[in-house]
């Protein structure tokens, strides 16, 4: 009987294509796949160290597939990804059960290190970080017609609070060809729409170029046969140039809607962040963006309670948010990381303070969206079919919703309605963070 594996993978769509990557490798040699990591023999964890909520999660989702080996239940549990990578010899120390723990850089020998799991020997490995693989086969864990394209890894931009240069090094790109090459590969086997990411993605081709080449690479992604959508996201606010608003508004592929993560608008915090800008620079960029880009959809993502965010400090988002009406937008108390200069600034904040800031923004975002909402009604959009709800109403995205982050589209349609479909829907009405409709018509 074949061995089965199974893949659990936690944290951002960066890393979500890491274990893609390493799905692709593990079917390669000869093993099978599967969904259901709990009916597996081998599980995988792909571990994210980003923020303490996520270590968190990590460490429980580890703990609870040993708990499932001890009960026979599965026969090995792997640790991969950034907490592996972050930890090293923690985890293997601390959760003695793993049978194996591979940092990113020894992500290619996750084949041997399954043969020696099953065989009863432990593997503790770890390696040069700039060895991730970041090119190779994939198998998606998301629905077929949409993927997450890593144009780059790493980061170079050395935000005070931030681990990730720590867990992945410097930033590097790809090669354009070699982006491109893969794209078509993803259109060939169904994909229609392709999510740009890296950790910066407004930075992509410096390295390799000197320059940006993120607005050529769009232009050749938007020459790939079978793509639709094309949707950018992780766009540093320095870096959004006039050139990029010039393809965005240009090429028709290219999703009017662009994810920016400012963090705050204190011009005293950005600077302790290690960040540019305040209020005023990052006002006025969101308008020429408005202006450039009509109809575009912003995305935005905000931290509070950072060390020394006063009342004032606090007073000046909220009040930013009411005036700048991103359509999109998501708020994370601030998480003192091990190793970050900001982890060891004066003036922490109450863990109950950060979160009851934090709670505020969303609810001055939710008046925000309301009032979007409302906007939409009597709007034809086109919406990509993702599925069927309890209630009978299928559901999907709009140009103005990222996958797994972002809202619905719940609307009324025929009896079948194929996921990855695009199709014609009016707005009719709201409810909560989503939109009602009914379906007008299939769009070729």
């Amino acid at each position: 009987m074949a061995v089965k594996i199974g893949m659990v993978s936690l944290g951002c769509s960066k890393n979500q294509v890491d274990a893609e990557l390493l799905l692709a490798l593990i079917v390669e040699g000869g093993y099978e796949i599967s969904a259901d990591a709990s009916e597996c023999d081998v599980v995988i964890i792909n571990t994210c160290g980003f923020i303490e909520e996520a270590k968190r999660e990590s460490i429980e989702t580890i703990l609870e597939f040993c708990q499932m080996k001890e009960e026979g239940q599965v026969k090995a549990v792997v640790v991969t990804g950034c907490l592996a990578e972050r930890y090293r010899e923690e985890v293997s120390v601390e959760i003695p059960e793993a049978d194996v723990v591979l940092g990113i850089g020894k992500n290619k020998e996750i084949l041997q290190a399954i043969r020696d799991a099953l065989d009863g020997k432990k593997t503790v490995a770890f390696g040069d970080k700039y060895a991730l693989p970041l090119e190779g086969p994939r198998i998606l864990a998301n629905a077929p017609y949409f993927a997450y394209l890593k144009v780059a890894d790493g980061c170079d931009n050395r935000c005070s609070y931030c681990a990730i240069p720590l867990i992945r090094g410097g930033f590097r790109s790809r090669p354009v060809e070699k982006v491109v090459e893969e794209a078509k590969r993803l259109a060939d086997a169904g994909v229609t729409e392709l999510n740009v990411v890296a950790q910066d993605t407004t930075r992509y081709g410096e390295d390799l170029y000197g320059r940006p080449a993120l607005p050529e690479l769009l232009e050749q992604l938007c020459r790939v046969d079978g793509i639709r959508w094309v949707r950018i996201l992780y766009c540093y606010p320095d870096r959004i140039t006039d050139q990029l608003l010039e393809v965005m508004a240009r090429e028709e592929k290219i999703v009017k809607y662009m994810d920016i993560p400012i963090q705050h608008v204190s011009g005293r915090l950005l600077k302790l962040m290690n960040r540019r800008g305040d209020a005023g620079s990052l006002t006025a960029l969101m308008r020429k963006i408005r202006e450039r880009v009509p109809g575009v959809v912003l995305r935005t993502t905000l931290i509070t309670g950072f060390p020394t965010e006063s009342e004032v400090d606090f007073s000046e988002l909220c009040t930013f948010i009411r005036e700048v009406k991103f359509e999109r937008l998501g708020c994370f108390p601030y998480s003192a990381e091990e190793d970050t200069p900001a982890a060891e600034m004066d003036g922490q904040i109450d863990e109950e303070k950060k979160r009851h800031r934090a709670e505020v923004v969303m609810e001055e975002q939710y008046r925000v969206l309301e009032a979007f909402n409302a906007s939409q009604i009597g709007r034809r959009l086109t919406v990509l079919v993702e599925g069927r709800a309890r209630d009978g109403l299928w559901y999907g995205r709009s140009y103005m919703d990222a996958p797994d982050i972002d809202t619905k589209v719940f609307f009324t349609g025929p009896a079948d309605c194929p996921s990855g479909s695009y199709v014609a829907v009016e707005i009719t009405g709201t409810e909560e963070y989503d939109l009602l409709g009914r379906m007008l018509e299939v769009e070729a």
